[in-house]
């Protein structure tokens, strides 16, 4: 099990999963705080990186697209803070970032994990139920509805409809948006009934944000909400089977496809053939382990590998022999 502590937050990996726990120093943002807890499994990585620096390194994971509706909604908009997928590192501690990244580069070369995109969702999201105020609203979510309640800052346009009840299946998108410079930033809700092309200022399924300490928190809403939502690259549904052709008492049927030939009669079975010798137990796995093998002598000869990621997943290889 590899393992690095610090005041950022711990990380350890065992071999199947990251975990991921926020620190308690007073730096720490209060998203990842908020969010608490995160397992990623191997599936869900890219990859993970350590880049190391004069003061402070910092180590960073690398998701698969699609593989987290929090990631799916902030779309790499999120502050450095806030990215609960980077951990800053000591520079006394740097051998030990080092290591951690080998562990899981390792697994994941052995595990053959692929790197493109996924088509559900491997981590659940935040977790439920999420109510957040910021801005110029609040909003909850408990798993099927959304709730957004206005304060004394929204506009009249707003707050004469009073509170907002969305159910999930009515959302079509999600969309948040940090406040940048003078551009305000929003939590915005696209209704399939109730379509608008008004600002969040105006549009009352929308929050919107002034670039203040909670509006990342917003976020944490939209993700919840979008974990529900058909995954955007899921395959589509399977067209319905055509129904039967009901026809009116009286009338003679109407075929709908021509007739299916009656099938041959089968010819007599042919005697079975004599039973092949059984192969050896493990063989087709220790021909695989060997391949296995030849192919990470190929990667360190290409230079892929170094010589250290050779010789850890060499040994691996061979334990399983």
């Amino acid at each position: 099990m590899a393992e690095i502590i610090q005041k950022d937050g711990t990380w350890a990996f065992d071999g199947d999963t990251v975990r991921i726990v926020p620190g308690s120093d007073k730096s720490v943002s209060l998203l990842r705080r908020t969010l608490g807890e995160i397992a990623v499994p191997l599936g869900a990585l890219a990859g993970i990186s350590f880049e190391p620096g004069k003061k402070s390194g910092r180590l960073r994971l690398r998701l698969r697209d699609g593989a987290d509706p929090l990631l799916q909604i902030t779309g790499g908009k999120l502050e450095d803070s806030s990215d609960p997928y980077r951990l800053t590192v000591d520079s006394d501690r740097t051998g030990v970032a080092e290591y951690f990244v080998d562990e899981v580069r390792n697994a994941l070369l052995l595990e053959q994990v692929e790197t493109g995109p996924v088509d559900s969702y491997l981590l659940p999201g935040p977790a439920l139920p999420i109510t957040v105020g910021a801005g110029d609203g609040t909003a909850g979510f408990d798993g099927e509805r959304i709730r957004l309640e206005w304060n004394w800052k929204t506009e009249e346009s707003k707050t004469s409809g009073g509170t907002r009840t969305l159910a999930v299946e009515d959302v079509e998108s999600v969309e948040w948006l940090p406040s940048a410079g003078l551009e305000n930033g929003y939590l915005r809700f696209a209704v399939s009934k109730a379509p608008t092309k008004a600002p969040p200022k105006y549009d009352p399924h929308a929050v919107e944000l002034w670039g203040f300490r909670k509006d990342p928190l917003m976020a944490l809403v939209g993700a919840a909400v979008v974990a529900r939502m058909p995954h955007p690259y899921a395959p589509p549904p399977a067209p319905a089977d055509r129904p039967a052709r009901i026809e009116p008492a009286g009338a003679a049927p109407v075929p709908v496809s021509a007739p299916v030939p009656a099938p041959a009669p089968a010819p007599a079975p042919a005697p079975a053939p004599a039973p092949a010798p059984a192969a050896a137990p493990g063989a087709d796995d220790h021909d695989a382990l060997l391949r296995r093998l030849r192919e990470l002598g190929e990667l360190h000869q290409a230079g892929i590998l170094t010589a250290e990621e050779f010789t850890t997943a060499k040994q691996a290889v061979l334990k399983r022999m």
